[in-house]
């Protein structure tokens, strides 16, 4: 079987994810000290004992689930199915860094940090209430491109900014705009039009400011070639070069991530095995709907790895 590696986007977050991770393995707990270092702050305890809105706020989110991510990534080490392993690392949106941590082209510590500051900068382009986001079910990437079109005003921006798997599309941009694309999706013949619990409208081009900001991070960071080929979000193929991935993080805050494309990469490049490396299942569900071929397996606590050990 040839693996790969992907890691969950925001949305996946939930209170106590990592902790059996940490109790069990001592290298899982290195990986949230590290985090907590690297932002002056008990992260962790937030994760296992903090509220959910606190948790869920894009600046906590994006670091806390990267955290988790390399716990288990650390885990998955020392149970024998490590980075050697594996023909690609892949992740969504935000998963993109922690599959760059992983796969050792970025530190844990500047990951950390990165992940905070791009948090940060999503949440402040945009005002709270002025955008939104919200998924199109039954509907594929074209047609919602189409509707996206049609759905944007004078001045009123809407794009397609996730395409999730063949059934499931997310636009994000005005909030007026996103509301309007969701009507004319459902009468196009979308199943589904259900407006996304999120603070910010990613993937779009009112992220902008997102973007200037994470360029100038991303400038001061080291980025060194990962051990494995990242299949990038905005190029839906694989990358080495770590200049090429440092312009791509920053193309990623405002495009569109091509999940459903970059899964068919990785099952055209012989991949018949994919492991979800952190917290929840989603990136399993939408796997399975875009490959059939692909096995999956979500791994985000010690009962995941027993698993695969048996």
């Amino acid at each position: 079987m040839t693996r790969a590696l992907v890691f969950p986007g925001q949305g996946a977050q939930a209170i106590g994810m990592g902790k059996a991770l940490a109790e069990t393995y001592p290298e899982a707990k290195a990986v949230f000290d590290e985090v907590d270092d690297a932002l002056g702050e008990k992260l962790s305890a937030m994760i296992w004992e903090g509220d959910a809105e606190t948790l869920t706020l894009t600046q906590n989110a994006q670091p806390a689930l990267m955290a988790t991510s390399l716990a288990a990534m650390r885990a998955l080490e020392v149970e024998g199915f490590g980075l050697d392993q594996a023909a690609f690392v892949a992740g969504h949106s935000l998963g993109e860094y922690s599959a760059l941590a992983a796969a050792g082209a970025l530190t844990v510590a500047d990951t950390a940090r990165l992940l905070r500051t791009r948090g940060l900068a999503m949440q402040q382009a945009v005002p709270v209430g002025v955008g939104a986001m919200a998924a199109l079910l039954g509907l594929d990437f074209e047609t919602v491109k189409e509707v996206a079109l049609e759905a944007a005003a004078e001045g009123e921006v809407v794009q397609a900014a996730n395409d999730n798997d063949p059934g499931q599309v997310v636009v994000s941009g005005h909030k007026a705009a996103v509301e309007r694309a969701c009507e004319i999706a459902k009468a196009k013949g979308a199943k589904r039009a259900v407006l996304l619990p999120v603070s910010a409208p990613f993937h779009c081009v009112l992220m902008e400011p997102a973007a200037k900001v994470m360029a100038e991070a991303l400038e001061a960071v080291e980025i060194l070639t990962p051990k494995v080929p990242l299949v990038a979000n905005v190029r839906a193929a694989a990358v080495t070069d770590s200049a090429e991935i440092r312009a791509l993080l920053v193309e990623q805050v405002m495009g569109s991530v091509r999940w459903r494309e970059s899964v068919t990469y990785m099952a055209a490049n012989g991949v018949t095995e994919i492991f979800e490396v952190g917290a929840g299942k989603a990136l399993s569900g939408m796997i399975r709907r875009i490959e059939k071929s692909i096995t999956c397996s979500a791994v985000g606590a010690p009962a995941d790895i027993e698993k695969l050990k048996s």
